[in-house]
């Protein structure tokens, strides 16, 4: 297997993707964030190399740029940068999939309650989630809108955003970034 590292970012092969359903990607994580994104689950690209938000395509990398929360276009391999920015990342689910369709209803229920534990031990002022569907089905909130939701998780205020995944482009990417330039301009405190 090829050396991972920041500098060295690499393309699994068919095989290395097949076996990455039994690999997990670790949180990118620390007390009192600014905010934790909190995607769906990992891409089966991601778990193969390691790091949230991997497969070419994704929008997440590109749209931090463009909203002002990087100074620079991160790559996944680059992710550690984030916490000294005050920005994490964790998913609802750790099994990594070639799809985040085939993620059980259940399974994004049962990955809330982890979640709101780490988020109350955690504390970050934000979480984002990325992915409509995935909130509402694992909050049973099934009219929540892009934005601030009126629920918090213990101190924490909830912010809704689309899924940035290549696969699931149901939004341009200056959409895109005014969403996500919406939550930095919240956690500025001169937005919504």
């Amino acid at each position: 297997m090829p050396r991972i590292d920041r500098q060295t970012p690499w393309r699994p092969t068919k095989a290395q993707l097949s076996a990455a359903t039994t690999k997990k990607v670790r949180d990118l994580v620390r007390p009192n964030l600014d905010v934790l994104f909190c995607g769906i689950n990992p891409g089966l690209y991601s778990a193969a190399v390691g790091h949230h938000f991997a497969r070419p395509g994704n929008l997440f990398w590109p749209t931090l740029h463009a909203s002002g929360f990087t100074p620079r276009r991160f790559t996944a391999f680059e992710e550690a940068d984030l916490l000294p920015l005050g920005f994490g990342i964790t998913n609802f689910v750790a099994r990594a999939t070639a799809s985040a369709d085939e993620i059980d209803p259940a399974e994004l229920r049962a990955g809330a309650r982890i979640l709101a534990r780490k988020v109350r031990k955690l504390k970050p002022r934000f979480v984002a989630f990325l992915g409509l569907l995935a909130y509402r089905i694992a909050f049973d909130r099934r009219k929540a809108q892009v934005g601030l939701q009126p629920e918090t998780i213990g101190s924490s205020s909830l912010w809704l955003l689309p899924n940035p995944s290549g696969l699931n482009a149901h939004h341009q990417p200056p959409v895109l970034r005014q969403m996500f330039s919406d939550l930095l301009a919240a956690v500025r405190g001169s937005g919504p």
